[in-house]
């Protein structure tokens, strides 16, 4: 009989799965970041001076709620997750993932992630997932919540493929890849800084670009 869903933290997801976290970058990884800063319309210059500007004031006051509302949507507005629609993907928010592998029961819900489907309806199919904290009194360890959301995603997809993610805990963005049992953490971006804010919008662009040239085929 399969065992309750609980709260795993990382530690606990490594030992129970046999994860191994590498300590270097892996191609992958290397390829992801290396990105030049973001081409943007001026609505988009816009969106982004004022998103900025929020950010650098206000996002160490923020709960979950405000840091989604006033600042995450502006971000993938601006990276181009919000119109996965238009490809036979979807973009979805605040879903929850249920999978038994085997006999351990794993349920985490996702912020935001990536999938293949129509409108709001996901197939099992999934490519990138998100997990945000606010600053003040994040709640459970983001990190094994996106491995927990990686191994749903492994149990379900019929095509094993490398899977994408991205932690933010208050100001700072990391960026994950899962292949198999293995997984690769970035460095952190800071997001109330300039440059780092372009940078983390020209890594979603380019996992928008992988998603549409590479893992869908």
């Amino acid at each position: 009989m399969a065992q309750k869903a609980k709260n795993w933290k990382q530690a606990e997801l490594i030992l129970h799965f046999q994860l191994n976290k590498l300590l270097d970058y892996t191609p992958l990884m290397q390829e992801w970041l290396e990105v030049n800063s973001p081409v943007f319309t001026s609505f988009e210059e816009q969106l982004f001076t004022f998103t900025y500007q929020e950010g650098r004031q206000n996002i160490s006051y923020w709960s979950e709620g405000d840091l989604k509302m006033y600042f995450i949507s502006n971000i993938l507005r601006l990276s181009g997750l919000m119109t996965l629609n238009e490809k036979g993907f979807v973009g979805v928010f605040g879903r929850y993932l249920t999978a038994t592998i085997p006999q351990t029961k794993l349920s985490v819900r996702c912020d935001f992630l990536a999938a293949k489907g129509f409108k709001n309806i996901v197939e099992d199919a999934y490519f990138h997932f998100q997990v945000y904290k606010p600053e003040l009194n994040p709640k459970g360890e983001s990190m094994a919540q996106i491995l927990e959301a990686f191994l749903i995603g492994q149990a379900k997809n019929k095509k094993q493929q490398p899977l994408y993610g991205c932690e933010v805990i208050g100001k700072q963005w990391t960026f994950v890849i899962m292949e198999g049992k293995n997984y690769c953490v970035s460095k952190s971006f800071d997001c109330t800084e300039e440059g780092d804010l372009l940078k983390i919008i020209a890594i979603l662009r380019k996992f928008k670009g992988i998603l549409e040239t590479r893992l869908l085929n």
